[in-house]
């Protein structure tokens, strides 16, 4: 006999279909219906709401075989066959995370095939692998981040037993493995949720309306997200989550949704006896975030979170684009400013905002937050995919602009990142696409998109249309074009970067008041010292002379090391082992 549960304490009537037999289900005083009936394993059921006899798919579904619209379908997680016992996890802070879509990671898309690229990622050195979402949205292919069943996993890539399949395999080579979870929204296609109960909220945010995590009836809709997430680490062994853009929860509520996850999460990692990390995408500029929730200094207790002001900061000295939010940076003082303080917004106007933003990082070893809970990254999904034309920096750089992004990120005292196929400077775009079935949201989308760019000065003519299959197609990693010779000087700079970062103890301290950074704004040079490793690095086009020596480590095209300088071809860097300052 199997006992089915739902939420649901908005109709005065459930049922339950199982294979096309409707059972009727009891109700509690707290709105949960249940009932207990013979069901084989992999039966197909749902829920029928007061008079509608449309069958809807289980809020908690864990298998949804034919897309989000149709029955869910029974998952025993304790029938997962596992290898990994001998896993003990691996903190993220420090790491090297590389992100990846499964559907454009390789021509095949899905899980298994993700497994055959794994002996490559161990070989350039990465600690963990971040798959964007993979909890089930409608169509067949999109980013993730439109998910409707938090709790199912998304059935073209291979579904749950294909995700356990991943993440074994991952284990299995010493690679941790990080699920990017969507707390925030609801896609527009699928979402049946305000059907049982009050899952959303009055307030919106850019993608639609916003989740009920404050307001009344919300406890149960807090214990619907913080289950999704625990059930990732605990069901599906992921060694973490990334979080969303979590500045969109609003939640004014004296325990944040966010401490409260991160309080379930820590005590799940003693149960398992393994490290879990929680990391935000937060636009918030705010340490609180990720500063311990002992109830005393108010943090949320979160593990790390992304910074774009160090994107950004690297982004537009190398490139010299300007444009929206990239206005405020640029010039080489604020890449400086930004390297030694973690943010550059930081309680200061920002122009894209029209107002102040953020606050001070304390840096200082004694009291401070240690740089590793901070991630640096030359690119992500987001800040290439929500380019109209999903173009790479690959797209747009030199070879030799591409290595010196790299190099002030892998060498840097931050945890750092890496989109999939920056390493070798892929040459194929990642634009945004969506595979809605409804012909009016399909038409929607893209005359949103295209809206979109054209406030933002693109041509709208221009921007791919995300609901043609050939923008998917094209949004592929091409692995054929590693072996050519540019391609392959710059995978191997960043294995080479990698390696030095995990054998080289001073690249190991996490701590910014031990940095130190200078720079020349007119030749274009920045030097960061760190300890005995001196990075210096040329953003100009013009040969120059920096004022550091000492043994040569790594460098893209030789430089010419003296007494006392050393001179930096254009483009270029160079790390050096220098005696201790």
């Amino acid at each position: 006999m199997t006992e089915f549960r739902v939420w649901a304490p908005k109709p005065e009537r459930v049922r339950l279909d199982v294979d096309g037999t409707v059972h009727d289900m009891s109700r509690s005083d707290d709105g949960w219906w249940h009932t207990t009936v013979d069901a084989a394993p992999d039966a197909r059921y749902g829920f029928v709401l007061d008079d509608d006899e449309t069958v809807l798919p289980d809020p908690r579904s864990a298998r949804q075989p034919d897309g989000v619209h149709e029955r869910s379908q029974l998952w025993d997680p304790a029938g997962a066959t596992w290898t990994d016992s001998d896993w003990e996890g691996r903190p993220v802070e420090g790491s090297v995370i590389y992100e990846l879509h499964i559907g454009t990671f390789t021509d095949a898309g899905t899980f298994d095939s993700a497994i055959e690229k794994l002996d490559y990622l161990v070989d350039l050195g990465v600690d963990f692998v971040e798959v964007m979402p993979v909890n089930s949205f409608s169509g067949t292919h999109g980013w993730g981040y439109d998910g409707v069943l938090w709790y199912s996993v998304h059935e073209p890539y291979g579904g749950p037993d294909g995700l356990v399949r991943f993440v074994d395999a991952c284990h299995d080579r010493g690679l941790g493995v990080l699920i990017d979870a969507v707390y925030n929204h609801l896609g527009p296609s699928g979402n049946y949720l305000p059907k049982f109960g009050p899952y959303l909220s009055s307030a919106s945010n850019p993608w639609g309306e916003g989740i009920n995590i404050a307001d009344a009836d919300s406890d149960e809709v807090r214990r619907y997200i913080i289950g999704s997430a625990l059930r990732w680490m605990r069901d599906f062994h992921a060694d973490g989550l990334r979080l969303d853009a979590v500045h969109a929860l609003v939640d004014t509520t004296a325990i944040h949704i966010l401490e409260e996850l991160a309080t379930e999460t820590n005590l799940l990692s003693r149960q398992l006896g393994r490290p879990l990390s929680l990391i935000a995408e937060s636009d918030l500029n705010d340490a609180k975030m990720i500063t311990p929730s002992d109830g005393y200094k108010g943090g949320y207790g979160i593990t790390a979170q992304w910074d774009d002001d160090i994107h950004h900061a690297i982004h537009t000295a190398v490139s010299g684009e300007r444009q929206g939010y990239y206005a405020d940076f640029g010039s080489i003082a604020t890449l400086a400013q930004t390297l030694r303080h973690g943010f550059f917004h930081a309680g200061t106007y920002s122009s894209f905002r029209r107002r102040r933003h953020g606050r001070p990082l304390d840096t200082t070893a004694e009291t401070g937050t240690p740089a590793t809970r901070l991630l640096a990254y030359t690119c992500t999904h987001d800040q290439v995919g929500n380019r109209a034309l999903g173009d790479r920096p690959s797209q747009n750089l030199t070879g030799g602009q591409l290595a010196v992004k790299a190099a002030l990120v892998l060498a840097s005292p931050y945890t750092a990142m890496l989109f999939m196929g920056e390493e070798w400077g892929a040459s194929t775009p990642f634009q945004f696409f969506s595979s809605h079935p409804e012909p009016e949201l399909a038409r929607a989308t893209a005359e949103g998109r295209k809206a979109e760019f054209a406030e933002h000065g693109w041509d709208a003519a221009e921007i791919p249309d995300p609901q043609d299959p050939e923008t998917f197609q094209r949004s592929k990693l091409n692995w054929g074009e590693l072996d050519s010779d540019e391609h392959a000087r710059l995978l191997q700079v960043y294995r080479d970067l990698i390696m030095l970062r995990h054998n080289e103890a001073d690249l190991s301290d996490p701590w910014l008041d031990h940095l130190a950074v200078e720079y020349d704004e007119d030749e274009r040079w920045i030097v960061l010292r760190r300890n005995t490793i001196t990075v210096a690095a040329n953003l100009g086009t013009a040969a120059v002379k920096v004022p550091v020596n000492g043994e040569l480590m790594l460098a893209w095209d030789a430089p010419n090391i003296g007494a006392e300088t050393t001179e930096l071809p254009g483009q270029s860097f160079a790390i050096l082992r220098s005696p201790v300052r």
